[in-house]
């Protein structure tokens, strides 16, 4: 099974050239500003992709996904796309899990400060998960910023640590693109856009 996996288009989505794939995963940050227009239009946009599984988590700038009711979120997503929110699907047999939850960073959407508030939804990763799919990374792999700071979870990274999931996908830090394997674990991160918000990565790809 091939697993195209792209993050952080902020509404740049039309100009990404997808590879072939069985299932296509956005790891977040689909919109710039996060309005319902934006959300729209990249909904119809994923909507329209040839994969067979189509899988998004939101990202910190996703405001809608946070402030709209559970309700209103089903009635624009299209047929054939699957929304996780601190939740979990099944593809082919493997088990999905995803979650937009990020660490505290001057209140952007699902910003969780560290410990027991972000913990509660790392708990919520059950054992047994095979593709794990965050907003952000694990502190220490593919999480430094422009600075050099590393700026991952560390209470994430704990719980990969523990459940070793084959594959950790993720975005939100967009520059750290690329591919790492730590812990028996195959961390990758998907941004698509550089610090400076141009297209300028590849979405990676993914067997199986």
């Amino acid at each position: 099974m091939k697993i195209v996996v792209i993050s952080d288009t902020h509404g740049q989505h039309a100009k990404l050239k997808l590879p072939k794939g069985e299932v296509l995963v956005h790891a977040g940050d689909l919109t710039l500003t996060g309005n319902k227009t934006d959300t729209l239009r990249f909904l119809n946009w994923f909507g329209k992709q040839d994969f067979q599984h189509k899988i998004f988590v939101a990202g910190n700038h996703d405001f809608f996904f946070e402030k709209e009711s559970t309700a209103q979120i089903e009635k624009i997503i299209p047929p054939g796309i699957t929304y996780l929110k601190d939740s979990g699907t099944t593809v082919n047999g493997l088990s999905v899990w995803g979650s937009p939850v990020t660490p505290w960073f001057q209140n952007w959407a699902f910003n969780r400060h560290p410990g027991d508030d972000i913990k509660r939804h790392w708990n919520l990763i059950p054992s047994g998960t095979d593709i794990l799919i965050t907003h952000g990374p694990v502190y220490g792999t593919l999480d430094q910023n422009a600075e050099g700071q590393h700026i991952g979870c560390k209470d994430l990274l704990q719980k990969v640590k523990e459940i070793k999931p084959s594959v950790h996908l993720f975005g939100h830090i967009h520059e750290s693109y690329g591919i790492a394997v730590k812990y028996r674990v195959k961390f990758m991160n998907a941004s698509v856009l550089n610090e400076r918000y141009q297209l300028v990565n590849k979405p990676l790809e993914l067997e199986l």
